[in-house]
């Protein structure tokens, strides 16, 4: 065996083998069997063959020349054993026992795959050094590709157009593994095209476990994750000894006439060697390697060339990026995909603590928006029509939220006059006004550290609205005849049933305050809206009442229950409540008929707002009538607003605008 190695400096570097009958090319750029990175070489610099007086070096007319010592090598010179020739400061010694170049005890010189560093071998423990033996079986390595950075062009037009092709073929590559979905079909692109644009007749991906702690890892830490073969024979796994110097010195290596060593062409199960010619290339993400890509040749006409190394780990940089990228985005959907159902268990156990019934999209709705309002300390208002239950959804908000360990407050302010609605909020001192007896701490006090929550908050007078948005906005508030400046951490959740809007505009409710209050919103739906909810509220409440009264009462009869679903509902959930206790107390039998439901013939504020009376004889009308009567009644109940129409009907303000224009509506 006769062997070049070259040195740099006074550190080897790189040991490739010469076999007779094949011409080692050297220079500059990757086409070449030994690429010198030193721009004193040409490109094509030289060759090294095999003669029958031995190994022959030829110079091919470089600018800069050849050195064997002093003297410039313009012909043909056959080289003895130990002999160095000099290209820039680049030695290449000829030599038939490797154990002799580093009998000196030299290092060879790696470059680290991700920092570019250079690494000695035997400097850190932890990192793998091959023998002797092992590094002479490696004929190429690199750990940059270079043919797409080259600035200059190779001199032949054969050398350009492979140049060329490689780079399309790795730019059409890259396009394909940008759109890939999946971890499987990133892998499945790169082997198609690596074994397409190689020459190579088989291949895999093998990658490391994602949550490896190991710093240096080996070849027992790789797992098979695609193969792909051009033949009838399976995919043999990449021997060890390769893919451990690969993790380890970062660094893509082709070894060729694999077949000679079992060291880089694995035995299969009768101990026969398939592969001729091996390339293995690391896949290097943001932080470090995630596994190594394997490629081999069977048949010694199909052997790879040091462009194919160049390819392939040009090719492994982008399936690196992409991999990177579709793991961090698995990790990602997991995380929703928790959080998702983290809330579904979160909406549960808010319908424990709140007694929140229903299953209707409205519902759900009002609980999702319960879970994204409730970590945060802004204001909520809540928002629905009398008896909807309004007060379930705001301590559904304090239960879940961090303040959940402090008091929950209510207070009604459409219940108190004006001078107690001042003293229940902020307090009085003894003697401030005719019957205050003792010091009393007003609501604010009272839920410190917790939540208070204000209903009716539209009936609230304009002084207090005044002093209320000063306390909202960080302040100090005083105890009624007090002059003591108090201070509370209270999370406020507002809650009315007035159209805010409307009084905002008729001065009857401070803008200021109503923007403060106007945060975060939830829309309570009214009942007659989610019919779904009657059924699962009337037997929730039935049981409730079952317990409470020590009735027996099984349930309602179909005739009752589709007159409870069908029924407007004016006064929503509260109604039914109310309903359903008087049945509960007052029934004979066993089970809940229509008799026993007192429904009354009120109308739902809907039908209020439109101001539409059903005649009690039938007059026949198309729906284009009905739909302009009706609108043309909103508009009449609302003085012509068009914003508040849009939103009564449930349309957009452009259809509105069509409508009207269509059936010639006038104020």
């Amino acid at each position: 065996m006769t062997y070049l190695v070259t040195r740099e400096g006074n550190k080897w570097t790189d040991v490739y083998r010469l076999v007779p009958g094949e011409t080692m090319t050297i220079g500059r750029i990757p086409t070449n069997r030994i690429v010198i990175k030193d721009e004193r070489c040409s490109r094509r610099h030289a060759e090294v063959f095999n003669t029958e007086a031995g190994w022959v070096y030829r110079d091919l007319d470089s600018r800069n020349g050849s050195f064997l010592g002093s003297q410039r090598l313009d012909a043909d010179s056959t080289l003895e054993v130990g002999d160095a020739v000099r290209i820039g400061q680049v030695y290449l010694q000829l030599v038939d026992d490797v154990s002799q170049v580093f009998s000196d005890g030299s290092s060879i010189i790696h470059k680290d795959a991700l920092t570019g560093k250079n690494i000695e071998s035997g400097s850190d423990p932890n990192v793998h050094v091959l023998t002797e033996t092992e590094e002479k079986q490696i004929t190429h390595r690199t750990k940059e590709t270079q043919f797409l950075t080259e600035k200059n062009l190779p001199d032949d037009s054969v050398a350009i157009n492979q140049v060329g092709q490689a780079a399309t073929a790795l730019l059409r590559l890259a396009c394909d593994l940008a759109q890939a979905d999946n971890l499987s079909q990133l892998c499945e692109m790169t082997l198609s095209g690596l074994c397409d644009e190689t020459n190579v007749e088989a291949g895999g991906v093998l990658l490391l476990p994602p949550d490896i702690q190991e710093q240096h890892p080996t070849a027992a830490h790789l797992e098979i994750f695609t193969t792909k073969t051009n033949t009838d024979e399976v995919y043999h796994r990449c021997t060890d000894f390769l893919a451990t110097t690969v993790l380890q010195t970062g660094e893509a290596i082709l070894a060729q006439n694999a077949i000679e060593d079992s060291q880089l062409g694995g035995r299969d199960s009768h101990g026969e060697i398939h592969a001729t010619s091996v390339i293995v290339a690391p896949i290097c993400g943001n932080h470090g390697i995630l596994g190594a890509i394997h490629l081999y040749s069977t048949r010694l006409d199909m052997t790879p060339d040091p462009l194919d190394l160049e390819f392939t780990l040009a090719v492994a940089k982008p399936v690196g990026v992409a991999l990177d990228n579709l793991r961090q985005r698995d990790a990602l959907a997991d995380d929703l995909n928790l959080v998702q159902a983290q809330t579904v268990e979160l909406i549960k156990l808010l319908g424990a603590e709140s007694e929140i019934v229903g299953i209707s999209n409205g519902i759900e709705k009002v609980n999702q928006e319960i879970v994204r309002a409730a970590p945060s300390r802004s204001t909520v208002l809540i928002r629905g029509e009398s008896g909807v239950g309004k007060e379930l959804v705001a301590r559904a908000v304090h239960y879940a939220s961090p303040r959940s360990d402090g008091p929950f407050v209510c207070l009604n302010c459409a219940a108190l006059t004006e001078t107690l609605l001042e003293s229940e909020l902020f307090g009085h001192e003894k003697g401030a006004f005719t019957g205050a007896t003792a010091r009393k701490r007003g609501k604010f006090e009272a839920s410190d550290g917790g939540t208070l929550m204000l209903d009716e908050i539209g009936e609230m007078s304009p002084t207090i609205q005044a002093k209320f948005l000063r306390v909202l906005e960080g302040h100090a508030f005083e105890r009624v005849g007090g002059s003591e400046p108090i201070r509370a951490d209270v999370r406020v959740i507002a809650a009315t049933n007035r159209d805010l809007e409307k009084d905002v505009e008729e001065k009857l409710f401070r803008r200021d305050l109503y923007f403060r209050l106007h945060v975060i919103e939830i829309m309570v739906p009214p009942l007659r809206k989610r019919p779904d909810d009657i059924p699962l509220l009337a037997e929730h409440f039935l049981q409730k009442y079952n317990q409470e009264t020590g009735r027996k009462i099984r349930g309602f009869t179909h005739e009752a229950l589709d007159a409870l679903v069908h029924y407007r509902w004016p006064g929503n959930v509260r109604e039914l409540k109310n309903v359903i206790e008087r049945a509960v107390v007052l029934t004979q039998g066993n089970y809940l008929e229509v008799d026993d439901l007192t429904l009354s013939n009120l109308g739902t504020v809907g039908d209020s707002v439109t101001g539409l009376v059903v005649n009690e004889q039938y007059e026949a009308r198309s729906l284009a009538d009905m739909e302009r009567m009706h609108i043309q009644a909103t508009l009449n109940a609302t003085d012509w607003n068009k914003s508040r129409t849009a939103s009564i009907l449930g349309i957009e303000r452009s259809t509105l605008d069509r409508k009207i224009k269509r059936y010639e509506l006038k104020g």
